[in-house]
């Protein structure tokens, strides 16, 4: 019996999704465009050390925050004069407040593998700028909002 071979993974694993439409009847769509992405996770931890430790520090999770930074090339079409739909959103989101402020978004391995999250986040829309060789990117910062809840990878089999 052979052990099959074992690839090293690739930045590019992620594939970014946007709910175009209700959590209630959701429209998952890809965000077009993605050239970099970085999720973090990071728990808050608190000292918990006694002197019941015998000098042994102790520690406690309470609390955890998430974001979700990335580049995005925007994708447009001009003969009808509108940016991609899925960027619009993003970018409108930006400049609201309350519900109107949060993306429902899920990302995941793009070739199916288990790892997958969901959750709902706050976006910070900035446009690159650039040199007039660049290309049109934007620097997204996605704040979570709540918990990001790992789920079964829908382009899992």
């Amino acid at each position: 019996m052979t052990t099959p071979t074992e690839e090293t993974e690739l930045a590019r694993e992620w594939r970014l999704e946007i709910n175009m439409g209700t959590v209630d009847d959701p429209d998952w769509q890809l965000c077009p465009g993605v050239r970099e992405f970085q999720p973090a996770s990071e728990p808050n931890i608190e000292d918990s050390s006694d002197y019941d430790g015998e000098g042994w520090a102790d520690n406690e999770k309470t609390g955890q925050a998430w974001e979700i930074s990335c580049t995005l090339r925007r994708k447009a079409n001009k003969s009808v004069k509108i940016y991609h739909p899925v960027h619009e959103k993003i970018r409108l989101a930006h400049y609201a407040y309350g519900d109107a402020n949060k993306i429902h978004l899920r990302y995941m391995n793009r070739e199916g593998l288990p790892e997958a999250y969901m959750g709902k986040a706050i976006p910070n829309w900035q446009p690159s700028g650039g040199e007039y060789t660049a290309l049109g990117e934007v620097e997204v910062t996605f704040t979570g909002c709540g918990p990001l809840t790992p789920i079964d990878n829908p382009l899992g089999s």
